[in-house]
């Protein structure tokens, strides 16, 4: 009997199951796809080069407890801070924006390109939301509950500039507000207000809907730890993870999806497309909520209640897509020292918000953006080890792109065009880089799920948007990681609390939860029921 089946070899399906591996417990991991790693994984897709399939920089993860618990330096994991951490390029008014870990030196940047008020501005906007991201990062380790949460923003007030504002009622306000608002009330420059919703954005909402001010304030905490480039590509952290997981006796069986979910008195049957069939005492699944929700289907669950939780969540229609580029040089932008740190940072390569409105009114129609946002990452100028000598890898993300394009229109047919335009947007802004490219490898939303399992081609699984998020992430019934009427089921994944993006979280709380549960006396009398 095998204590706990991990749906998923995904960051947050390893994460839980070296959590429970490392507590005893004998751990099977089940992955459909031949590569380890979900999003979080790197191969070889031109000869020599090191690309990354999903993420390319880790935002959050760095402000968890989870690679100091798992001791991932121990099994290889090295990280490479970027810092500068972001750039915005030059506009005709002013030089580049050059986002620093270093407060005073992104301020010093701030005055040059938008004015001594927009500079004091954000130093104060980093003292107001710093706390409050600590706060946020807090509130993803746990489970929603609404105690958990009132936990981590105990002590915070609201403070919107001009304003009194009041503990609890000002704080909840500025949560609830669209990061555009937020960015109004606190800054001048269209410039700076760009880079910052740009940055905010990434998260998937567009920054007019309301409680995306968070996403906006997340960038408070870069200013203490950075974003961090895993050396040897995103994939280096799975890579870690595997070996921490086999130094304690868990098994991954690659190309092996799991068909069925079965309740079989006090344990669980999992069936798998490689012919196995697996008695656990608990499941955690960290696939897609719709693919655990379908293995329900295919064991026998409630038609009913999985039909309203399915009616319920919204995946959307799609967030972006990439564009993999090897060749002979690194982009140049003008204005920009041409050294390795810059190509540390995220290239928000955006400069007035009205290009982020048009790209994602275009993507609303179904239609490709007349001219795409994105975000350009060289990372193989700090990691020589991601090329051949003397050439360079280039990923760019680009949003916003429907996987549904209008008139029934098939992406097989708008691959190229689409990215076409979004080289031609990075030569707009790196003037000549594109003589340098010789390998392009393009992942449209329809790749992104037929390779990867994101469906339909939404990269956090599910909408990031605020009624789809914390206690209603993925449905109000699932919210704590569990499954009514499927005692031993846990869920995680960027389906759940927290969401999507390199976290982990999701896979750490699964873990706890199976721990405490098999701790329960209750747990152990009603595992199996199924309500």
């Amino acid at each position: 009997m095998i204590d706990t089946v991990v749906i998923g070899a995904g960051h947050n399906g390893l994460i839980a199951a070296c959590y429970l591996a490392a507590a005893g417990q004998r751990v099977v991991v089940l992955e459909r796809d031949s590569v380890p790693g979900g999003a979080v994984s790197t191969v070889e897709r031109f000869p020599g080069y090191k690309v990354d399939r999903g993420s390319s920089a880790h935002l959050m993860i760095r402000h968890t407890p989870i690679i100091d618990e798992l001791g991932l330096a121990d099994h290889g994991l090295r990280y490479v801070d970027c810092d500068p951490w972001a750039f915005s390029p030059g506009t005709a008014d002013g030089p580049p924006i050059v986002f620093h870990q270093s407060l005073d030196r992104t301020c010093a940047s701030i005055e040059a390109a938008c004015g001594a008020a927009d500079a004091d501005a954000y130093r104060r906007f980093v003292a107001v939301w710093g706390p409050r991201s600590d706060a946020m990062m807090s509130a993803f380790t746990s489970s929603p509950s609404p105690m958990a949460l009132g936990r981590a923003f105990w002590g915070l007030t609201g403070r919107i500039p001009g304003g009194g504002g009041t503990a609890g009622i000002g704080l909840s306000q500025e949560f609830l507000m669209s990061g555009n608002a937020l960015l109004d009330n606190w800054f001048e420059s269209e410039h700076l207000k760009a880079a910052l919703a740009w940055f905010g954005a990434q998260s998937g909402p567009p920054m007019n809907e309301p409680g995306s001010a968070p996403m906006v304030g997340f960038c408070a905490a870069m200013h203490t730890i950075p974003p961090g480039r895993a050396i040897g590509g995103s994939g280096a952290l799975s890579e870690s993870l595997l070996r921490k997981l086999d130094s304690d006796g868990g098994q991954v069986f690659l190309s092996a999806a799991a068909t069925a979910l079965e309740p079989r008195g006090d344990c669980w049957l999992v069936r798998s497309a490689d012919g196995g069939e697996h008695r656990t005492r608990s499941v955690v699944s960290a696939c897609h909520v719709l693919t655990t929700l379908e293995l329900l289907r295919a064991g026998g669950f409630d038609r009913t209640a999985l039909d309203r939780w399915r009616s319920q969540i919204r995946i959307g229609n799609g967030i972006g897509m990439a564009v993999r580029l090897g060749g002979t040089d690194v982009p140049t932008y003008p204005g920009l020292p041409a050294d390795t740190d810059v190509h540390a940072a995220l290239g928000l390569l955006v400069t007035d918000r009205g290009h982020l409105a048009r790209a994602y009114a275009d993507a609303s129609a179904g239609d490709l953006p007349t001219r795409p946002a994105l975000i350009a990452m060289s990372y193989s100028a700090i990691d020589p080890t991601l090329a051949p000598p003397g050439h360079h890898m280039t990923s760019l993300w680009a949003q916003w792109h429907p996987y549904r394009l209008s008139g029934g229109r098939s992406w097989t047919d708008h691959a190229d065009e689409a990215s076409d335009a979004i080289i031609a947007e990075l030569e707009r802004h790196a003037p000549g880089f594109t003589d340098s490219i010789e390998h392009v490898h393009v992942q449209t939303p329809a790749d992104l799920e037929s390779e990867l399992g994101l469906t339909g081609g939404n990269i956090m699984h599910v909408e990031m948007s605020l009624d789809q998020m914390m206690i209603w992430r993925p449905h109000p019934e699932l919210a704590r990681h569990r499954v009514p009427g499927a005692a031993g089921l846990f869920l995680a994944g960027a389906s759940t609390h927290p969401g999507g993006g390199v976290c982990g979280a999701s896979g750490r709380i699964a873990a706890s939860a199976v721990l405490a549960d098999r701790r329960s006396p209750l747990a152990r009398i009603t595992r199996g029921r199924w309500g």
